[in-house]
């Protein structure tokens, strides 16, 4: 397996031209990748093993700035209940192309009516929407008695979902760019380019609500460089965008749909098995896609703890349509830059807009869609992941903040 490490002894492979392993990574004695998933983290291509592992401008062993944290503290600021109200040109801005959930707007309205009845107004503290001072209190009352007073757990998800939602738009308004999701002073939007897919693939962002709005999510990156028709956001527990997903995949069937989830106990396929199923016998395989036939690939986003209930509920989802789960993809990645930054339970397990580079690698080294620019497409994407981590690095650096993984994350190395 080039690229890789020994599994027993944990030694680097040289690199061509002498050339020295970056200082951010694993101690030699370390073996960098898990085999226990069916996402086999391989290095592919030496191009994408590059990728990984190059970050001359990144040291994560810089000490922060001497900035006091209390000169740079995010104001709570107030929302009256005449701004607490979402259009739907603010909610599509977000990366939407639904319309505004009922739900989502239903929990505004009980936050407008709180504030009513209390005479106390909404304040939030700017970090992912989070509402402060005695209207928190309050409201944090309601909201949990009428979350007990709901008997479904399919309507309990469902307002869990939506008053996440809720208060992150509301909160985030002003303070977050709508288009890559950072403080207005740290926007990206200006460094990355839209590189529309050419081929007939789409991404579903199955998301987390506490994702949503999330500064180093990497999901986001998607669709500020696919485009949001090629790369669609589905927030997870939102009933219209669940069923716009589940439409489409009525209409596709079940064989042209994947999800790229590491699950130990999933039966896993690679590329070359999956575009093998989707092609005819009388036509080439890039033929036959080309007259129509969507690949849809479903990306889990989301935190390793939530990420096997929104699994589940796919699969349950499926069952119930088909009487069969989903099928899932094995990719050979590697290790995502943002594992230098973002704290994530293991090595083996990457971000999400490193597994949708790891999909476009792999279809361009098929011999079919070499010629169909999927390789560019995943260096778009990739600068777009090169230019997240710079502005995360430099916010962190300019707040005074540390830089450095937390040794902790070492121990679920094997």
């Amino acid at each position: 397996m080039r690229g890789c490490p020994s599994r027993s002894t944990g030694i680097w492979p040289k690199f061509p031209n002498n050339q020295k392993e970056h200082s951010t990574m694993l101690p030699v004695n370390r073996p960098i990748l898990s085999f226990k998933n069916p996402f086999f983290f391989l290095y592919s291509q030496q191009s994408f093993f590059y990728f990984f592992n190059k970050s001359s401008n990144f040291h994560m062993d810089t000490k922060p700035l001497s900035i006091k944290p209390s000169s740079l503290q995010i104001q709570a600021h107030r929302v009256t209940s005449e701004e607490a109200s979402i259009s739907l040109q603010e909610w599509q801005g977000w990366g939407s192309t639904s319309p505004v959930p009922a739900m989502v707007n239903g929990v505004i309205e009980d936050l407008k009516l709180l504030e009513k009845d209390i005479d106390a107004h909404m304040t939030f503290d700017g970090n992912h929407g989070k509402l402060t001072g005695d209207f928190k209190v309050q409201e944090d009352k309601k909201h949990r008695k009428k979350y007990e007073s709901l008997g479904d757990s399919e309507k309990k998800l469902q307002f869990f979902s939506a008053r996440q939602i809720a208060c992150r738009l509301l909160g985030s308004r002003g303070y977050l760019c709508q288009k890559c999701w950072l403080p207005m002073e740290d926007c990206m939007c200006s460094r990355v380019a839209l590189y529309p897919l050419r081929y007939p693939i789409r991404f579903w962002l199955y998301m987390h609500p506490k994702d949503f709005l999330r500064q180093n999510n990497t999901g986001k990156l998607l669709w500020k460089v696919f485009g949001v028709e090629a790369a669609t956001l589905c927030l997870f527990g939102i009933a219209e965008h669940e069923e716009i997903m589940w439409n489409t995949f009525n209409l596709a069937g079940r064989n042209k749909i994947w999800c790229l989830y590491p699950s130990k106990n999933a039966v896993t396929e690679s590329i070359e098995d999956i575009i093998g199923q989707t092609s005819s016998s009388d036509l080439p395989r890039h033929a036959k896609l080309a007259n129509g036939d969507t690949m849809h690939f479903i990306l889990i986003d989301g935190t390793w703890s939530n990420s096997s209930a929104m699994f589940k509920r796919l699969q349950d989802r499926a069952i119930c349509i088909w009487e069969q789960e989903l099928r899932c993809v094995s990719l050979n990645t590697g290790v995502s830059l943002m594992h230098k930054l973002r704290p994530q339970p293991s090595w083996d397990r990457t971000c999400t807009a490193a597994a949708a580079m790891g999909l476009l690698y792999e279809l361009h080294q098929l011999p079919e869609f070499s010629s169909f620019g999927f390789d560019k497409q995943a260096e778009a994407l990739g600068d777009a992941l090169e230019v997240l981590l710079e502005a995360l690095t430099n916010r962190r650096l300019r707040m005074g903040r540390s830089i450095t993984r937390k040794e902790r994350h070492y121990s679920s190395l094997c």
